[in-house]
């Protein structure tokens, strides 16, 4: 059974995502929260695997709070928000978010969505990929990420999951084997402290490994 917190700012949308999250055999809601605060003390109390995140919020936004549960939780924070905006991706993903849904994703999606982040595989849709290269190639400043102790091949698989590819097609392109492939992420994530994908691919990006086109 995967544990859920809701957190959205409007009761009316945080009673909606629970019937619907309670609606799936696997998934049940442990805590709601109206605000960042109150999020992080919810998620003190039931120590969920994921927490669905709004991002404007009164008070702490779901950035902060994000930023704030990354601290101290392995809770895997999935954002949903109606702003389609690359700040927003950007930012939450910095701030240790494993994923950024709209809030108008079908149903089925969303509920597929926190199963895979659950699993600890990072959301990244190639449209919200490439917003994130968008935003990363405009800010005037970024944090240098050194790949120290990574090897040759450990490169080549971060770099195609920079590109937005999934286990199977590295597989693929590397002619490697699937449990090969984990393997290698499993290294990537111990050497370069990255929760999920979702950080990897900020990684990737940061250290210079693969460059925005354009």
């Amino acid at each position: 059974m995967i544990d859920v917190v809701v957190v959205d700012d409007q009761a009316l949308l945080r009673g909606s995502f629970r019937v619907l999250v309670d609606s799936a055999p696997d998934l049940r809601v442990v805590g709601e929260a109206g605000d960042g605060a109150a999020a992080v003390s919810v998620v003190r109390e039931t120590s969920p695997q994921v927490v669905l995140m709004d991002v404007r919020m009164p008070g702490m936004d779901g950035i902060a709070a994000t930023r704030e549960l990354s601290a101290f939780s392995s809770a895997r924070v999935l954002i949903l928000t109606t702003f389609d905006l690359d700040e927003y991706v950007y930012s939450a993903l910095r701030a240790g978010a494993s994923g950024f849904l709209l809030k108008d994703t079908p149903p089925a999606e969303l509920l597929a969505a926190i199963r895979v982040v659950a699993d600890g595989d990072g959301l990244l849709s190639p449209s919200v990929t490439r917003r994130l290269i968008a935003e990363f190639a405009r800010l005037p400043e970024r944090r240098t990420v050194r790949l120290t102790g990574v090897t040759d091949r450990e490169r080549e698989v971060l770099a195609l999951i920079a590109r937005g590819l999934s286990n199977t097609e590295i597989t693929r392109e590397l002619h490697l084997s699937v449990g090969t492939v984990k393997t290698h992420i499993g290294r990537l994530l111990h050497k370069l402290q990255a929760r999920d994908r979702a950080q990897l691919v900020i990684a990737a990006y940061e250290s210079g490994l693969v460059a925005p086109a354009g």
